[in-house]
Formats: structure tokens, C-alpha cells, sequence
């Protein structure tokens, strides 16, 4: 007799537990960490310093008006809200968010900078071209510049630490002596500077549509062209005031 051995249990199919797929970390920061978290703080924070530059450079023509009237614009900022806010208050709030907003803008071009080079560390054969070339150089270059520009304006404008006329001057006298021809060495830095904001700000505005998803084949003419008529405008009403007084036209 032939002995059957049952091997059922033996070739029996083995249960074996599922595979738990192991969660991906999140990175911390959320979305700010992120290269679009980044993109959308430079597009939100240019967008507080151009609508503080449209209010500067409508408000310096008012020199055009007169010394009264430039004063009395200079005095209506310091007392905005008055008596509800003291002195100065809501002007000094206004400084301050515009501050932040400048570092902030720095923080995220600086990391933005960072990342890709930390993404790229070997630099292409293939030579960028002249226009990337040019762009880069301006947003670094230029951004160095209009913040030594800043200082050296506020010293000189708005606190009057190096302006003629002295600190206990008029807003107007301020701009008056500081702009006088025997120093036209000032108007020439001003000159230099301002056609820095305006190309930072061209490059700027355009980079910022595209961070919002409004370029495409069908705007990006007509968003580069509103980029640079935008800078046109403010590089022309910040120089004209300056310029009309280094020149005789106003006194």
C-alpha cells in the first residue's frame, strides 16, 4: 500500500500583512518655504512699494505748487487722524509696514537666489543670454543700490542730517537746498538712482504678473508694455522736481 501524504497545510498560501507606505515628511515653513510661497511675498510686498512710490512722487510735485503747499502736504502726513491718533502716528505705522515690506522683499529675492543656485551647481555651458544676463544684474545690483540710496535720502530729505537747510528746516527748504545747483552732484546721484528704481521696477512688475498667472501668449505685449510705461511715469515724476529746481525753474 502507497502511503498519500497530504501536504495541503504545507502548500497552503501565507497570508502576509500589507506594506504600509511610509507618509513624506512635510518641509517646514509651508508655503512660504516654497519657491511660489516666495514669488507671491516679492509680488505682494512690490506691490505695497510701488503704491507707496505712485503717493511720493504725486506728493513731491506738489513743489510745483509752491513752498506753502508742499508744506502743507508735508504737515497733513504727520498729522493724519489727528486727534483721534497723535502726531505723526499713522505716518510712522505706514514707515513701518514699508520697512517690513522691504525686508521682506530682500528675504525672498535672497532665498530665491540661494535656491537656485543650490539647485544648479554647475553652472551651464551654454552661456545665458545678454537679456537674462542684464535682467539678473539689475535686480541684484540695483536693489544694492536704491537701498544706499534710501539711507543717503532719508538723511538728507527727510531728517535733514545732511541737507543744507538742517533738521529744524521746512519740508520745502529741504528740498529746495538740498536740490540747489552747487550741489548738482546730489541731483546727479538722484538721477543715477531713480533710473535704478525704474529698471528694478520694470523687470519687477513684469516678473510679478507672471508670479500671478496673468502672463500669457495673448497679454504678455501688453503687460510688458504697461511694466514699462508704469517705470516711465515714475522715473519721469521723480526727476522733474529735482531737475526744475537744480535748473532754476523752481527757487
Amino acid at each position: 500500500m502507497t502511503a498519500t501524504i497530504e501536504r495541503g497545510s504545507a502548500t497552503a498560501p501565507v497570508n502576509t500583512p500589507a506594506s504600509k507606505k511610509t507618509p513624506t515628511p512635510k518641509k517646514p515653513g509651508g508655503f512660504l518655504s516654497s519657491s511660489n510661497g516666495k514669488k507671491v511675498v516679492m509680488a505682494v510686498t512690490g506691490a505695497v512699494m510701488v503704491s507707496f512710490l505712485v503717493l511720493h512722487m504725486l506728493g513731491n510735485l506738489k513743489i510745483f505748487f509752491g513752498r506753502d503747499s508742499f508744506n502743507e502736504y508735508a504737515h497733513w502726513l504727520r498729522t493724519l487722524l489727528e486727534p483721534f491718533a497723535p502726531y505723526r502716528t499713522i505716518l510712522t505705522l505706514l514707515e513701518i509696514g514699508l520697512v517690513i515690506a522691504v525686508v521682506l522683499h530682500m528675504w525672498a529675492a535672497i532665498s530665491l537666489s540661494r535656491r537656485a543656485g543650490k539647485a544648479r551647481p554647475v553652472k551651464y555651458v551654454a552661456k545665458k543670454s545678454q537679456a537674462n544676463g542684464y535682467a539678473t544684474h539689475i535686480m541684484r545690483w540695483g536693489g544694492v543700490t536704491i537701498v544706499l540710496f534710501v539711507i543717503w535720502h532719508l538723511l538728507d530729505l527727510t531728517f535733514g542730517v545732511v541737507n543744507p537747510a538742517g533738521t529744524a528746516s521746512s519740508a520745502a527748504d529741504r528740498m529746495i537746498d538740498g536740490f540747489d545747483p552747487s550741489r548738482w552732484w546730489v541731483t546727479l546721484i538722484y538721477v543715477v538712482a531713480v533710473a535704478m528704481v525704474g529698471l528694478h521696477l520694470r523687470h519687477g512688475v513684469w516678473s510679478a504678473f507672471q508670479t500671478l498667472g496673468w502672463a500669457n501668449k495673448d497679454r504678455n505685449k501688453a503687460l510688458r508694455a504697461t511694466a514699462g510705461l508704469l517705470s516711465l511715469v515714475l522715473v519721469i515724476g521723480f526727476l522733474v522736481p529735482p531737475l526744475a529746481i537744480t535748473f532754476g525753474v523752481v527757487k
